[in-house]
């Protein structure tokens, strides 16, 4: 890990970025005292994480299907009913 003055980061800023880009941190400092990092930002993953800890893990169609009535009610929502007559959930 290198320390840096902060003078001497912004008179060679573009080094110590290409150092950064190759991997490296480097840790900014005031007056030898260390006050910050400068360090490489995490890849973005090439293909979607899987949902969930099971990598194997699948989702049946049944739940997508709703709530039975019973299960609905204490939520708000109960099959083939409309609170109200606005059609978004209107009073």
């Amino acid at each position: 890990m290198t320390r840096v003055n902060i003078a001497d980061a912004r008179a060679h800023l573009s080094g110590y970025l290409a150092r950064v880009e190759a991997g490296e941190t480097i840790t900014l400092c005031r007056r030898n005292v260390p006050i910050a990092e400068i360090r490489p930002i995490r890849a973005t993953p090439a293909e979607q994480r899987p949902i969930g800890i099971d990598r194997g893990m699948t989702v049946p169609e049944s739940f997508f299907e709703p709530l039975p009535e019973k299960l609905a009610r204490p939520f708000g929502g109960v099959r083939g009913h409309r609170r109200g007559t606005g059609g978004m959930g209107g009073e």
